[in-house]
């Protein structure tokens, strides 16, 4: 049976399930000459780039919105006058016309 390629292209999206070293891994995030995504050193798919400042601000917002999700107690947004509301009953009417 033939070797199956560790590395390559499907439809588009790369792969590399090759053993990754150190010095791939670090160059794999640090492309000064590249765009803001680029290569996973392994796995599946594209990574951040960062040397590019575009990938900074990403994680700033997405450390942003984190900080912001766990000050406010993880809740989804909603108030504690929606809870009392809904604990009350509803009068629901019929017509049978």
């Amino acid at each position: 049976m033939a070797d199956k390629p560790s590395s390559g292209e499907i439809l588009g999206i790369p792969y590399n399930f090759e053993r990754p070293s150190l010095g791939r891994l670090l160059s794999s995030y640090w492309q000064p000459g590249k765009g803001m995504l680029v290569e996973k050193p392994f796995g599946i798919g594209y990574t951040l780039n960062l040397a590019n400042w575009r990938s900074w601000i990403v994680l700033a917002v997405a450390g942003g919105l984190y900080y912001q999700q766990t000050q406010s107690g993880g809740a989804a947004g909603a108030p504690d006058d929606d809870a009392d509301a809904s604990d009350e009953p509803v009068e629901v009417i019929v017509d049978d016309d």
